[in-house]
């Protein structure tokens, strides 16, 4: 089979986007956090706080300004990845420590705590729950003890944290966690109370679209009111229509439909596939089919549509034979599929209409649908 584009490059970000709504974003954004530090008191009895905290104040060496060099190239290298990703200029500078903003009262987004005495900092405003969506990965990029704050934590009655990975600069993998992550963060609430604090690494993607969807789904917010009100207190991305899917996901059961995708051709020895429902960073192997000669891969989506592109002996190529979107922005063209209800009257096609519209909101049964899912969902380890 003959490709039209062959890249040695993985593709750009392009989660499944059945929608044609506009993104929030923000233009240009940089990080000016004010700080404040935790005073501790050594004595013969250390119990494991004052351990803990003592640890996060190490003193200035020669070995921590050349650990703060690294995290500012590390802090340089993140940002440009998640300006190309999201298609939006965002900084984090990890190096300044941990930023945040109220969204509401009783509602915080921010960056990810990086020591134990981060933990006394959100406890000294009234944080009763911290909600951690960063996976194992990135927090070892950072180099954060996420053992230690946790352990630390834990020796609290008044805080709770808790952990709800998501893959960063993933919206298809947001779209799939959100309602696990939103089912959780409900319950937390609902159990301690007070203020919560959610992040991510940056705080600028997967905790204000987990807090919009919370937002959205359990406080009553009209979709568009709530990003407004995220944004006017927090510059950051917001994914709206991974929530739109991840809204239809719930109403329509998690139903799944299969496609088949197909590779024609014998004279290579692996063919793969990446962007579906699995993201870019993420790959499948096809089968291959001696009877036909061709490779395959069968695999259950969710409704929506869905990016991806193959990857025949490790180079990524389109498939001439399957729809290809248009060129994106970085130049690329990718494979897609639709997956929709086939009966354009069924409730499931005049729900996807409706996530179409700008203004869409959920109606009282919609909302009961959802609250009633939020709660029965299977709580996670």
């Amino acid at each position: 089979m003959k490709c039209v584009t062959k890249f040695v490059s993985v593709p750009s970000y392009s989660p499944a986007l059945p929608l044609c709504s506009s993104f929030f974003k923000c233009k240009h954004y940089s990080f000016n956090p004010k700080f404040t530090h935790i005073k501790v008191l050594v004595n013969a009895s250390m119990n494991i706080r004052e351990r803990r905290a003592i640890k996060a104040m190490s003193s200035s060496t020669p070995n921590a300004d050349m650990e703060d060099a690294n995290e500012e190239e590390k802090s340089d290298v993140y940002s440009t990845n998640m300006t190309e990703a999201m298609g939006a200029v965002l900084t984090y500078r990890h190096e300044l420590g941990m930023n945040y903003n109220f969204i509401r009262p009783d509602l915080i987004v921010g960056s990810c705590l990086q020591t134990p005495a981060d933990v006394d900092k959100l406890r000294s405003i009234g944080v009763k729950t911290i909600y951690c969506l960063q996976q194992d990965p990135d927090l070892a990029y950072f180099s954060v003890d996420i053992n230690a704050i946790r352990e630390y934590a834990s020796t609290f009655d008044d805080i709770q944290h808790l952990r709800a990975q998501i893959r960063d600069f993933d919206g298809t993998d947001l779209r799939m966690r959100l309602p696990a992550v939103v089912s959780k963060l409900h319950k937390a609430v609902n159990r301690n109370g007070g203020i919560t604090y959610i992040h991510c690494t940056a705080g600028l993607g997967r905790a204000p679209a987990t807090a919009l969807a919370y937002m959205f789904w359990v406080l009553g917010y009209k979709l568009n009111d709530a990003a407004s009100l995220i944004l006017r207190n927090r510059k950051c991305y917001l994914n709206v229509d991974a929530i739109k899917s991840a809204t239809a996901d719930i109403l329509t059961g998690l139903k799944k439909r299969s496609i088949t995708l197909t590779w024609n051709g014998e004279n290579c020895s692996t063919v793969e596939v990446s962007g579906l429902d699995i993201g870019w960073g993420q790959k499948i192997p096809l089968q291959y089919d001696e009877k036909h000669g061709s490779w395959i891969l069968q695999r259950d989506l969710l409704e929506g549509r869905y990016e991806y592109k193959y990857i025949v002996d490790g180079e990524w190529m389109t498939n001439t034979n399957e729809p290809v979107t248009l060129v994106n922005k970085d130049g690329h063209i990718n494979n897609y599929v639709q997956v929709v209800d086939e009966d354009p009257e069924s409730a499931s096609a005049a729900l996807w209409t409706r996530l179409g519209t700008d203004d869409f909101d959920l109606t009282a049964s919609e909302r009961e649908i959802i609250k009633h899912f939020l709660d029965e969902y299977p709580d996670e380890e």
